[in-house]
């Protein structure tokens, strides 16, 4: 999907996918084909969007849940308005 051409709003995945892939590799792999991609995470764990320090990682959009529509729809409304509403690029090695 990311390779057709066709247009892609946004990125919508939960941090934990089966796989060897995660959702966080997920969202920078479609970013490198599509730059500037938003991204809007979800997951029961909060862990998987929060840093060693407790805080929640600077740049990510996330949904926990469960949620409801309404909370759904409000994060979707910020994913899609939000310039910064992508995945947090990851320190230089």
């Amino acid at each position: 999907m990311l390779d057709s051409g066709a247009p892609i709003d946004l990125l919508f995945t939960d941090v934990i996918m089966p796989g060897a892939m995660n959702g966080r590799d997920l969202a920078t792999e479609a970013r490198k084909r599509r730059p500037g991609l938003r991204v809007l995470f979800t997951s029961g764990y909060t862990d998987d969007a929060i840093d060693q320090d407790g805080k929640l990682v600077q740049g990510i959009l996330f949904l926990a849940k469960p949620y409801s529509r309404a909370e759904l729809a409000r994060m979707l409304r910020v994913a899609l308005r939000e310039e910064g509403a992508v995945i947090a690029q990851e320190p230089a090695a």
